[in-house]
């Protein structure tokens, strides 16, 4: 990790001489240039503004939710889209490759293809001890937002897809309120499943794909999902976002926050604007998300900044890491979470080629950290444990996203994060388990 170069003024025709400071990290990342970015560190935040046809114990099916209207055939073969015939596909590869393209308003070229995924559960049960949430909801699968450290894109292989068409294939869980009505009827229980004390069991929404993406803005996956919820009590939600969009939902937030137990996380990685477009396409700008926050905020909602994946060199610098935190307070966050970055297999295949184009000398030494595990070092995660738990207490940031009522709360990536707070040895290796994906 290197901080920016000094350039000292030199009498005209003198070349200015450069003076780089002491690497952070000397034993663990070699010195490479940084790509220098004349933004100022800490942006000003902005105003904010406000099922198949069989029956399974009365649960929702094609007889008793309203037709979907006839729509085109999908793009291409099945054989084109997927490496299989559909006869060979099984589970959610074989949905995934007769699931119909759905009807969009956008006319860019840019923009990607859309399917209605027929799914017969919303409410996905998570019994990996890894991550602190018995639940999970992700109302799409695969996420425009194009982050090129995105570790979900492996959730696209389970339908026999390329991770690099995570961002282009999107796919909308059909019939989403519904059915998730049904699940929270008959599938949910109020009894924690792990043995922890806290209770009711928690329902994460955004563990492996963005719930407030461009397309929730056509198909309203979410907040089908969330009047339902906001129909309950006693429940224990999170919701983990980059969308400065959710605060259009603020009236269904307030309604179950009444009602229940109701957290977000605003995940902002970066104040700096320019490598933040490099880094998240397609993402909302960071001021738009820290808005969000304030405006959350300002509303009455728990909200904090998840500040995770860090990453080596480009986001790690003590002093953009400091700026960040110091905005996350200003917009009113009640806590701020950051921890390592953590590559699969299938995110290198992206994450790789982008750094050979645009950081083409940290190519190497990430090749050489991550090709094995997926883990950087456990002495670099430690050192951003403690960077990052050394500038919360600057700010008087909560190190956890619950407040005495509420459950704990991290999203897959960010549960290394918190085995990190308590010892770098403690994250575990074992692959990640796939109930981040339903």
């Amino acid at each position: 990790m290197l901080t920016a170069p000094t350039v000292r003024s030199d009498p005209v025709g003198i070349a200015p001489r450069r003076r780089r400071a002491k690497s952070a990290f000397p034993s663990l990342f070699p010195s490479v240039p940084e790509q220098r970015d004349t933004e100022p560190s800490a942006l000003p935040v902005a105003p904010g503004t406000p099922g198949h046809d069989r029956e399974v114990s009365g649960r929702p099916t094609a007889s008793t939710i309203e037709p979907l209207p006839v729509l085109p055939s999908p793009t291409g073969s099945i054989q084109r889209r997927h490496r299989k015939t559909a006869v060979e596909l099984v589970g959610i590869a074989r949905l995934a490759a007769v699931s119909p393209l759905a009807p969009t308003r956008r006319g860019s070229d840019q923009r990607p293809e859309y399917f209605l995924l027929p799914v017969r559960s919303i409410l996905n049960h998570c019994d990996s001890e890894r991550v602190p949430f018995e639940w999970t909801i992700n109302p799409y699968r695969g996420c425009e937002f194009a982050c090129r450290y995105c570790y979900a894109r492996y959730t696209h292989e389970y339908m026999e897809l390329d991770g690099g068409e995570f961002d282009n294939k999107i796919f909308i869980k059909q019939n989403a309120g519904p059915l998730v009505s049904w699940d929270l009827d008959h599938r949910y229980s109020t009894r924690p499943s792990k043995p922890d004390p806290q209770s009711p069991p928690h329902i994460a929404i955004g563990t492996a794909t963005d719930p407030y993406q461009p397309a929730e803005r056509e198909f309203g996956a979410t907040r089908a999902i969330l009047e339902q919820i906001a129909q309950r009590e006693g429940l224990s939600v999170s919701i983990t976002t980059k969308s400065d969009r959710i605060v259009r939902d603020m009236e269904l937030l307030n309604r179950i926050t009444a009602r229940s137990s109701l957290f977000v996380n605003i995940t902002v990685t970066t104040l700096r604007t320019r490598l933040a477009r490099l880094l998240e396409p397609r993402a909302p700008r960071p001021d738009l998300r820290l808005a969000a926050v304030k405006a959350l905020r300002e509303a009455g909602i728990p909200t904090g900044v998840f500040a995770s994946p860090i990453l080596p060199v480009l986001t790690d610098r003590e002093g953009d890491l400091d700026a960040l935190a110091r905005a996350a307070r200003d917009a009113g966050a009640e806590w701020f979470i950051g921890g390592a970055l953590f590559l699969m297999p299938s995110s290198q295949k992206q994450f790789f080629p982008f750094l050979e184009e645009k950081f083409p000398k940290l190519l190497k030494q990430y090749r050489k950290w991550f090709v094995r595990s997926g883990y950087a070092p456990e002495e670099y995660r430690a050192e951003i444990t403690e960077r990052v738990r050394r500038i919360r207490a600057k700010y008087h940031l909560g190190a956890k996203p619950y407040g005495p009522d509420a459950r704990v709360y991290s999203s897959p990536q960010l549960a290394l994060t918190l085995n990190a707070e308590r010892t770098p040895a403690a994250v575990s290796h074992e692959p990640v388990r796939s109930c981040a994906a339903g």
